[in-house]
């Protein structure tokens, strides 16, 4: 079973972010959407909040599992048994600081990962973005799925 851990903060689940995931479940048998718990880390949602915007996006599909985890990714695929890493691309420069990411984890441990370009029409949307047009009362809802949406 060919399983991909989709690691992230997920604050919030963005249309990219959706994309990604609705991409891969086509190219593995399991996809583990795994929202990384830093504690150094200010977020805009709680944990409970992200887990259950990406729950609910994907509650028709069950090749999509979501957890939690702490520490490093590829330690976290060790402990799970994933070999793959599926990560979006947006921009050149994502792919500058992803393949050093990607590099570094393939020495670390046998885990390969896998890159998938954003759709055209998400490729400018990143989740800093959402939060700051949140933050501004802005219409956040053409930028999330149906699933995200502040109190």
């Amino acid at each position: 079973m060919k399983r991909a851990l989709f690691p992230g903060s997920f604050d919030p689940l963005t249309l990219g972010h959706y994309d990604i995931i609705k991409r891969g479940v086509t190219l593995f048998d399991e996809i583990i959407v795994a929202i990384g718990v830093n504690s150094e880390k200010k977020y805009m949602f709680t944990i409970k909040e992200r887990q259950k915007f990406i729950e609910d996006a994907f509650a028709d599909e069950p090749k999509v599992k979501v957890v939690t985890y702490k520490g490093l990714t590829v330690d976290f695929c060790k402990e799970t048994g994933v070999e793959f890493i599926l990560r979006g691309l947006r921009n050149p420069a994502d792919f500058e600081f992803e393949k050093a990411i990607a590099h570094t984890n393939r020495t670390l441990e046998k885990v390969e990962t896998v890159f998938l370009l954003t759709a055209a029409s998400t490729s400018f949307i990143s989740s800093s973005i959402v939060r700051e047009v949140i933050r501004h009362h802005g219409d956040y809802t053409k930028l999330v799925p149906d699933s995200v949406r502040v109190k």
